[in-house]
């Protein structure tokens, strides 16, 4: 079973900082533009670890950490803690919905062992980027996203009168709080170390952690028991009312200017015209059971025929792409979330079209990753996404 342990987090310092203006999403889903925008926000904002740029960027990273605790803007905790951590926010269907989970240090193992499932495929490029920060700072700067089939873990998160709290640029409201009650500690690690977790979210970061410990356990760092067996994570109780999951949509370009793409995708979907994609989308493909298709010339309703859907590696509109896909001439895909992105995508020209794809359910991903296997990469969106910055975890030498 999972090993879940706290740990002492080195945290921003309320009365040197204002937290709306440090912390930071997650690295995957900032933008250049974004990234202009937050590092106005402050000299200290968390993208500047999270994200760096430039040559030594990651050095420059873990020099600013340094700096950083040094001048008193991150202090330490004195004890090993968890740390609570809740999102509360309205759903695509306009409903008020919550996300309760907890930090704390998640044991490496490797995929499958140990009651930890990973449920997605990665790529190499984010997986090197990763190695490297972790290499040069030694922190965990954002965690992965487990979720645990412990029943009753959210219970024992209850958030006290105060807490650190922001409301992010999206209207969601995000709050963590240090629990370092020895109770409630042995509490929470018994109920997460009793069933296994799956990984949501943050696959790069959990196999850049496990390279990492291969790297130190052959520079002689000891065999277990060491900081860099662990790797910084949230874990929520795997359960519908906890999770909301969109869809990664695919972006298609670099196609020769006369491929006919609607004539090569009917050789695995029956194509039906349906009206322009707009707020109705998920909707219509909901309802058809289909997937999406839109290209300057108009938009298609795609159902998967008996043949594609029996030779799909998976019962997901992800496998069912990438099986179309990889019958076509050579061409570009870019992971895109948001129908209106994508879409928008298309109209602009940055695409030749886009294949809207449909949300898995949450028991989709407890199956496949109970049974050791992996869904195409960019399957799944775990939304709201927790902020970088609320904690970051030393990984010492």
């Amino acid at each position: 079973m999972p090993r879940f342990e706290p740990f002492p987090g080195l945290r921003y310092a309320a009365d040197r900082v204002s937290l709306s203006q440090v912390v930071a999403p997650p690295y995957d889903v900032i933008s250049p533009e974004e990234r202009a925008e937050l590092v106005s926000h402050s000299p200290y904002n968390a993208v500047r670890i999270e994200l760096p740029e430039g040559a030594a960027g990651y050095e420059e990273a873990a020099r600013q950490l340094a700096d950083w605790e040094a001048d008193g803007i991150l202090r330490r905790d004195s004890d090993a803690c968890f740390y609570g951590y809740r999102m509360s926010y309205v759903d695509d269907g306009g409903s008020a919905r919550q996300t309760v989970g907890v930090l704390g240090a998640l044991g490496l193992e490797p995929p499958g062992t140990a009651g930890i499932f990973p449920h997605e495929r990665t790529t190499p490029k984010a997986k090197s980027d990763r190695l490297q920060l972790l290499e040069a700072t030694r922190f965990n700067t954002s965690p992965i996203w487990g979720l645990s089939l412990a029943a009753g873990l959210s219970d024992l998160l209850v958030l006290p009168d105060s807490a650190d709290r922001i409301v992010d640029d999206e209207g969601i409201q995000h709050e963590s709080w240090p629990i370092g009650d020895p109770a409630a500690i042995g509490a929470i690690s018994a109920a997460v170390s009793s069933a296994p977790v799956v990984i949501a979210d943050g696959h790069h970061r959990f196999e850049t952690a496990l390279t990492y410990q291969g790297r130190r356990r052959a520079d002689g760092a000891p065999e277990a028991g060491g900081a860099a067996d662990l790797v910084m994570a949230l874990v929520v109780e795997l359960v519908e009312e906890q999770l909301s999951v969109q869809a990664i949509h695919r972006l298609i370009s670099g196609l020769p200017p006369d491929f006919d793409l609607v004539s090569a995708l009917a050789r695995h979907f029956e194509l039906t015209p349906t009206g322009p994609p707009d707020a109705t989308m998920a909707q219509r493909l909901g309802r058809s059971e289909s997937l999406g298709l839109v290209t300057p010339e108009g938009t298609w309703l795609l159902r998967p025929t008996a043949e594609t859907m029996a030779t799909a590696s998976h019962d997901l509109d992800a496998s069912r792409v990438e099986l179309a896909l990889a019958s076509l001439p050579p061409h570009e895909v870019v992971y895109q979330h948001g129908w209106q992105q994508a879409t928008d995508a298309v109209a602009r020209g940055d695409a030749q079209a886009a294949v809207l794809l449909r949300p898995v359910s949450v028991a989709q991903i407890a199956s496949t990753g109970r049974g050791g296997e992996r869904m195409p990469p960019k399957t799944t969106f775990f939304w709201p996404k927790p902020r970088t910055g609320f904690v970051f975890r030393e990984v010492p030498d």
